[in-house]
Formats: C-alpha cells, structure tokens, sequence
C-alpha cells in the first residue's frame, strides 16, 4: 500500500531482524504497553506485572504484530525518568512478553535501556528521539542486529516551521547516523512522529502529505491514538479518541503508513484490512 514519490527510492515491503524480520506486504500493527505511572493515555493501568502480561496477551490475541513495551512517558510535559527506574519498570515483564512469541519493540531513546531490552530478547528499537538524543544509541542497535524506528521530534513547537522540510531534514540526519554506525537500510523505519513537537494543523498537514514522505526510501510508521489532535477536532476526552484513531490511522495507511501504533488493536487489525481491501490487494 506505499505511495512513493521518488521511483529512484523504493521503499522496502520488509522490515529485517533477528530471526527473519515482518513481512510488510500489509499494514502491520503495533500494540502499545505501557508500563509507566503517567503516560497521557493509559499510565498506570499496567504497572501491575500481571495486569500489563494480560495486557500483552490480549493484543496478541486481537492480531498485534508488535507489542511495544515503554517504561518512560514521552507526553509533552513529562518529567524524564533515570535509566535506573526506567529498566526497574521494564525487568519484570519484558521477558515474559518476549516469551509470548510476538515481535517486542522497546520503547526508549536511552541507549544503556535498549542494550538491555535487546538482550532480553526484544527485536525493535524505537527511538522517539530518532537515534539522535544518546550517541550511544546508533552503535547498541548495530550491534544488536535490532531494526530501529527513527521518530521526527522537536523540543517545542513552532508554528511559523515549515514542518515537512524540518521531518525531512531531522529523517536525513537520522538516516546518516544509522549509516554510520552499520544499520542496514533492511532494518530501518520511519515515523513522523505525529504529536510530538507540532502544532496540532502541523500534524494534520503531516498526514496529509505523508505520502511525500516516500521518498526516504524508509518504510513509515505513524502512532496518532488517542492524541491531543483528535481531541482538538472531536472536544473529547482521551479516552473517548478511538473513532478519531481509526480515522487517522486509516487515511494514514491509505497514504502509505507500513505500521500504526495503536492502544486499541483489535478495531485497528479490522481497519488495516479493509484499507488494504480499499487499495484493491484482496479480502483475504
């Protein structure tokens, strides 16, 4: 289903791993777990052991693709957590949820937290800060073997930033950092990071254009579920942004999103499907 601007550039239909990789000839969907006390959308509920397995279980049951496993907040205001708290929050269930036999991604941009992760047997890392906020972090995911996803990002927003050509320039850095380090381009992913340093019309203008963003070469990742821009349009509470998500997530498979990162999985595997029935790439 990937739009592409540059024919010179074809974007990858698989994303390469430890153990074989995902094939991404359809949308593929990621399942958030958060294991944190104050993550915008749902922090705390699985901070219980048990409860986050049982969280884990039931997205792999729903048709998750990827668990991503995150022990940090990275909500706009969010107070940074030491490494060490960090990896106390994610010992007790990463193991378990590696266990389970689906792909885990680790959500961190530290990069001591995802040696750790990947020692444990996680396959991805995704890094918000797009291998671009621990120098360390490019040399632990090479070493690895790990695929990465490389997330735009900004500090604060701007709203007199043209948006595209800053995702642009962040992504070309990124890329030459994964490069550098030996990241093969098999092993890379992109994501616009909507939510994350933008207005809430410069994240509606991202998706608007996402496919433009073909022209890395990258297969793309886009994560809007339940965030503050569908609130902006619907005036709804966070937990009342699961129509909003589906809608995002479906334009954005639409326009050539390889994966979504979803709290909600089993209404999203239903989306992907009929996106991908929408393209004319079958029923099945």
């Amino acid at each position: 289903m990937t739009s592409q601007t540059d024919p010179a550039r074809t974007v990858p239909a698989h994303l390469a791993f430890p153990g074989g990789g995902l094939s991404l000839d359809r949308p593929r969907v990621m399942g958030i777990l958060n294991v944190t006390p104050d993550s915008f959308s749902d922090g705390g509920r699985f901070l219980a052991r048990e409860d986050a397995l049982a969280s884990a279980r039931k997205m792999i049951a729903h048709g998750a693709d990827v668990i991503d496993v995150g022990a940090e907040s990275t909500r706009p205001g969010a107070v940074p957590v030491p490494p060490e708290e960090e990896w106390r929050r994610l010992e007790p269930v990463l193991s378990d949820v590696v266990a389970m036999g689906t792909p885990v991604s680790i959500d961190t941009y530290k990069a001591p937290i995802a040696r750790k992760a990947c020692r444990a047997g996680a396959l991805i890392v995704n890094d918000v800060w797009g291998l671009q906020k621990d120098p360390g972090m490019a040399a632990v995911v090479a070493e690895a073997g790990a695929a990465v996803i490389m997330m735009h990002n900004r500090s604060a927003a701007d709203p007199d930033l043209d948006i595209l050509s800053d995702i642009d320039r962040h992504f070309e850095r990124s890329l030459e950092i994964a490069e550098r380090a030996g990241i093969a381009p098999s092993r890379q992913m992109l994501d616009p990071g909507i939510g994350f340093g933008k207005t809430v019309d410069q994240n509606y203008l991202v998706l608007n254009r996402l496919e433009t963003l073909a022209k890395h070469g990258r297969p793309l990742m886009v994560g809007a579920s339940r965030k503050r821009l569908i609130g902006a349009v619907l005036r709804v509470e966070t937990d009342d942004r699961l129509y909003g998500s589906l809608a995002l997530h479906t334009v954005a498979m639409m326009k050539g999103a390889a994966m979504i990162r979803v709290h909600n999985v089993q209404p999203h595997v239903d989306a992907a499907r009929i996106a991908r029935a929408i393209a004319g790439e079958g029923v099945a």
